[in-house]
């Protein structure tokens, strides 16, 4: 099977980012300047066939914002949506440091937020779906800050903060990736052994326009 290239980006800045709320799966909208970022990072995208979209709001609007000025559909699939922040969610990190000292400097976790084992299972279970329905294809994945991260950590690269609509390509293909080759990692799934092989990153907006939000 011909592999399949993926733009993973971020969504544009919605109203929790806007306040440094952490949203999790909270279904926070756009901004008016998300809605703006949104359009403005079309003509900074390569070219694609396809538009694949987190299940939650500022995900999927964003998605479809992108989607209407290329004339494409937008498949929405909640596999790939934020981890979830659990007992965070809907708070500022001032509020997080007062209920749960040194915890985001120890890089600790409150109750029911959503480990990296299980963010890159249902990840890599909709890339391998992705790769399976697009082979040698070019297709944009509209998502998350946190999901873009943990896919980082997957291909063994440094994972940072990703600007909104900021975002990375992941090449995708069937035949397996050795664990010792830089950059890339293979997973069992539904189509065999899936490599996912982490490309440039992406910043389709100018600094003018560009925000970065820490708060997944």
């Amino acid at each position: 099977m011909p592999p399949t290239r993926t733009v993973v980006i971020r969504h544009g800045q919605s109203t929790w980012n806007a306040s440094g709320r952490w949203q999790g799966h909270a279904n926070a909208p756009l901004t008016e300047l998300g809605r703006a970022q949104a359009a403005a990072a079309v003509a900074g995208l390569p070219a694609v066939d396809a538009i694949w979209s987190s299940d939650l709001a500022r995900a999927q609007t964003t998605a479809e914002i992108i989607g209407a000025a290329l004339d494409l559909p937008v498949r929405v699939d909640a596999r790939f949506r934020e981890r979830d922040a659990g007992d965070w969610t809907g708070l500022t990190r001032d509020e997080i440091e007062a209920g749960w000292p040194r915890y985001l400097a120890d890089h600790r976790r409150p109750g029911g937020f959503e480990h990296d084992r299980d963010v890159l299972a249902r990840i890599i279970e909709g890339l391998v779906e992705v790769h399976a329905t697009h082979p040698g294809e070019t297709v944009l994945i509209v998502s998350h800050g946190g999901v873009l991260r943990a896919l980082e950590r997957y291909c063994h690269d440094v994972d940072r903060a990703f600007p909104n609509v900021g975002g990375r390509i992941f090449e995708l293909d069937g035949a397996p990736g050795g664990a010792g080759t830089p950059g890339a990692a293979a997973t069992p799934g539904a189509a065999g052994d899936l490599a996912i092989v982490a490309g440039p990153r992406l910043f389709p907006l100018d600094d003018g326009q560009a925000t970065y939000t820490t708060a997944p």
